[in-house]
């Protein structure tokens, strides 16, 4: 959505990207969208490739692998994810930080996340809650928030029945302890979770990505709707409400006055230009454009395919590479 002037035209006091977000970003973002089209990323580094499955799952053995070769399409996340492990244990292990490009044929140590020390505690902590003996298998799409409702008690007790923080991820196929909802527990804030972060994110991006997130719940959109709606802000720009772009283009998602998409300051208010990308019955556009709920059979397209009906972008492929982080960040902001 955005054609932007080579960086040495633009004006002084823009954002400076993290250098943790800008390694992951930086070239997914150099794209233009042809209506709305997303700003090109700062010059940083070569993108990593897109996101892939990995070849063959990893089967449990008596001898875990201790090292693995980097493949085409590779990303720490989910080499981490396909071996059992801790993706902040696997950077740790190989010296590299969260934007760190890794590269075919590149050999990383796998090396089990050590249990995490808990901090030192200023006043007496709270006896641990007794098991209530219920229990729930994770499955595939869910999150702790959705799990604690629907076991009627609160995220901080699911977090804290678990030893988990709001930075924790869940697999399927782990069990976890859902404390009594009478209990102090079911009720109580869990005193070693934090504001909630997420993977190649800082904090203004993961307030953003919440308010997508929260406004999805709001309006009914499946989990998958909401990955949508994340990849295509973090494609578009960078997960920031941008006051600037290519041309007139505004906001998390690029949108542009001239096309219909609102006044600049209706375009800047990020609840509203969220709900204008997600459209539906309560669209505050109206019918002047066209969003996500909109599009016909738009649940049955391909990630990108989904983004791309609403964004007209000149590089409709490049949305497809935030799938994977997109579901990651609804696990641990959801």
């Amino acid at each position: 959505m955005r054609r932007l002037p080579p960086l040495s035209a633009r004006p002084r006091g823009l954002t400076v990207w993290p250098a943790a977000v800008a390694g992951t970003i930086a070239l997914a973002l150099s794209g233009e969208n042809a209506a709305h089209a997303a700003p090109p990323a700062p010059a940083l580094s070569a993108v990593p490739p897109a996101p892939a499955t990995l070849g063959s799952p990893v089967r449990a053995s008596a001898a875990p692998p201790v090292s693995y070769t980097v493949q085409p399409g590779d990303t720490v996340w989910a080499i981490a994810r396909a071996h059992g492990l801790d993706t902040a244990a696997v950077l740790a292990a190989n010296g590299l930080e969260a934007g760190s490009i890794i590269r075919p044929g590149q050999v990383l140590a796998l090396v089990p996340a050590a249990p995490a020390t808990p901090p030192a505690a200023t006043t007496e902590a709270p006896p641990a809650p007794a098991p209530s003996g219920r229990t729930h298998e994770v499955r595939p799409g869910d999150t702790v928030s959705a799990i604690a409702a629907a076991n009627g008690v609160s995220i901080d007790a699911v977090l804290a029945a678990n030893g988990l923080t709001r930075a924790s991820i869940i697999y399927p196929g782990e069990t976890l302890q859902i404390p009594s909802a009478g209990s102090a527990a079911a009720t109580g804030v869990a005193a070693s979770a934090g504001p909630a972060t997420a993977p190649g994110l800082d904090a203004e991006q993961a307030d953003n990505a919440r308010l997508i997130i929260r406004i999805g719940r709001e309006l009914g959109v499946s989990d998958r709707g909401i990955a949508i709606a994340l990849g295509t802000a973090m494609q578009e720009s960078w997960l920031r409400n941008l006051d600037w772009g290519d041309r007139d283009s505004l906001g998390l998602f690029q949108q542009r006055p001239s096309s219909g998409w609102g006044a600049p300051d209706q375009i800047l208010d990020r609840e509203r230009a969220t709900r204008v990308f997600y459209g539906g019955a309560g669209d505050p556009n109206g019918s002047a454009t066209r969003g996500l709920l909109d599009i016909p059979g738009w649940e049955g397209m391909a990630y990108a395919d989904a983004a791309q009906a609403v964004q007209i972008s000149a590089y409709p492929d490049r949305y497809a590479q935030w799938e994977s982080p997109a579901t990651t960040w609804i696990a641990v902001l959801g």
